[in-house]
């Protein structure tokens, strides 16, 4: 686990009606094997978490048994360290071999998980398809979405994070982040079970607080994840790359309702 609290995630700030809560966004550097290989924005207290799903689902890890370690990077004149620069340390420095074919030279901004593509060619992975063993019960997908909202305590302070969880086949959650990023907060929960060596994901779902958007499919699929729930829609792009790779949605739940593509 990273070293910073969860409260290196909230401000205090001053309005003109009083001391109010606002959501901490940083930058934050990933290094493979030391080499740097994007800055993302996003919120503080989990960057080992964020690190470890980030190169995973980049592509720059193959399996979990390649990640020897992360820690933040020792830069500051004083020898302690930089809580901004984390890196990934891979077996026999496999992630280096990857850096450079895929790496971002750009920001990303906690809006987007794609920026920084230099060819269109880059946006979509070559993933196999899902092979789905299983149907999440529709009520079951309520209770998730229910637990997804219940365990979102940056936003009922904030106002302005994001929520992903990955819940297991009778709805527990096995790991629930929060970001300004809606990707950083799935990139969080995959990278929470890649160090615990809980991947694939084969039989689990994702649960999302937004939107399905093609990026957060292409993470899913990268885990190995066959579903996804989200408080909202999906893009068309999201839903063709859902349809050709096998993974179901469940969309606009909300209420009792949702509506199903698979």
């Amino acid at each position: 686990m990273s070293v910073r609290g969860k409260e290196a995630a909230v401000a205090t700030v001053s309005s003109r009606t009083g001391a109010v809560e606002v959501a901490v966004e940083e930058p934050l550097e990933i290094r493979i094997d030391g080499t740097p290989v994007a800055v993302v924005m996003r919120t503080p207290g989990d960057d080992f978490e964020l690190a470890c799903g980030f190169v995973h689902t980049e592509g720059l890890v193959d399996a979990t048994a390649e990640v020897a370690g992360v820690s933040y990077c020792r830069e500051t004149a004083g020898g302690r360290a930089a809580t901004n620069v984390v890196s990934v340390a891979t077996e026999g420095e496999v992630g280096r071999a990857r850096v450079a074919e895929r790496r971002r030279l750009v920001v990303a901004s906690s809006a987007c998980g794609l920026c920084g593509r230099r060819r269109l060619e880059e946006v979509r992975r070559d993933l196999p398809p899902l092979s789905r063993a299983w149907r999440p019960d529709p009520a079951a997908v309520q209770a998730t979405m229910r637990g997804l909202e219940a365990g979102q305590s940056l936003f009922r302070r904030t106002g302005c994070t994001h929520a992903a969880g990955v819940f297991d086949e009778a709805g527990r959650s096995l790991a629930l982040f929060e970001d300004v990023g809606r990707h950083n907060a799935v990139d969080k929960c995959i990278g929470a079970l890649a160090l615990r060596g809980r991947l694939p994901l084969s039989r689990c779902l994702l649960a999302v607080s937004g939107r399905v958007s093609f990026e957060i499919v292409q993470k899913a699929l990268s885990a190995g994840i066959p579903w996804i729930a989200a408080v909202g829609g999906p893009t068309h792009l999201a839903l063709d790359l859902a349809r050709v790779s096998g993974l179901g949605l469940f969309c606009w739940v909300r209420e009792g309702r949702a509506t199903v593509f698979d």
